[in-house]
């Protein structure tokens, strides 16, 4: 392999690696506070072997309410390999699931003499492409929309097909990671975010999908407005007005709001004398001064009329 091939070679990896690291951060968010966790890149061999995702039962947590179709049946492991956008599903990637399986399960168990049972684990492929390839070999069970099923060798393995998921609230998830636009802009708008401040995942999953060609009418111009509109209650005040001129920062506000909290003496600063009285009646205007300031203001008068 020359040098300009390992470079693709490695740009290739680089954006492997964000896919499912994002992925995998919006399925922690997913499943924070239910009765299941998420670990991520999970290393199955004394040799660098990662398993991409594993879902695990705890014994606190919530049930979710409403799972994303294709989850429904979650039992104690659940064991994932997902394949983005522009990678694919195919047989070498079921059997590489299948091999770590087996590690995964060598180095969860107490010992290999007292190994987990298969019963207890349960494994998934989650691809963003339809593996037409894969499925002409294969001829699984369709079970839903996007959901099939398959054994291979001994082990029943679950397909999810992220772009042929039907849009509605549950598969939320699902539709951010659709590969299209529409997917993503409605699963950014339905998906509950449990810690609202993954949601900055999205910036990065939106730079993706512009890198691998998919066709966004959705800007980021459009997602920054969105994430900020849904954020605001997060920041100081002071944080909200940076950067906004004095005129918009009162655009709005009424009157006394705009004047609440002013020093008398600010209230009135580059007003003329003539601004100042308006409305006051003589009496009001002549009753805020002293006997003796009145007499020398009037003694000043009447020298001005002498001469």
């Amino acid at each position: 392999m020359n040098n300009k091939e390992t470079e693709k070679a490695t740009e290739k990896e680089k954006k492997r690696i964000k896919w499912h690291r994002t992925f995998g951060v919006t399925l922690i968010d997913y499943f924070t506070h239910s009765n299941f966790e998420v670990e991520l890149e999970k290393e199955v061999s004394t040799k660098t072997q990662y398993l991409d995702i594993a879902i695990i039962r705890k014994i606190e947590g919530t049930p979710l309410k409403e799972i994303a179709v294709g989850l429904e049946s979650l039992i104690e492991y659940n064991l994932f390999t997902y394949k983005s956008l522009h990678e694919a599903l195919d047989s070498w990637a079921i059997e590489e699931l299948v091999g770590y399986y087996s590690n995964y399960r060598k180095v969860i168990s107490p010992s290999l003499r007292k190994l987990i049972p298969t019963s207890k684990f349960k494994l998934y492929a989650i691809c963003t492409r339809y593996p037409e390839k894969l499925f002409k070999q294969l001829a699984p069970t369709k079970v839903d929309t996007g959901i099939y099923e398959f054994t291979w060798g001994t082990r029943l393995i679950r397909i999810i097909v992220l772009s042929q998921m039907n849009q509605e609230k549950r598969n939320a998830l699902w539709q951010l990671f659709s590969g299209n636009s529409d997917g993503f802009i409605f699963g950014n708008k339905h998906y509950d975010w449990r810690c609202p401040e993954e949601k900055a995942a999205l910036n990065q999953l939106f730079d993706l999908y512009k890198q691998e060609g998919g066709k966004m009418s959705y800007t980021m111009a459009d997602f920054t407005k969105d994430f900020t509109r849904d954020h605001m209650h997060l920041l100081s005040a002071r944080d909200r007005l940076q950067g906004m001129a004095s005129c918009d920062r009162l655009q709005g506000m009424s009157a006394r709001d705009k004047l609440q909290g002013m020093a008398a003496r600010d209230r009135l600063q580059g007003m003329s004398a003539r601004d100042r009285l308006q409305g006051m009646s003589a009496h009001e205007v002549v009753s805020q001064f002293s006997a003796k300031d009145i007499k020398e203001y009037l003694a000043s008068i009447e020298n001005k009329i002498e001469k």
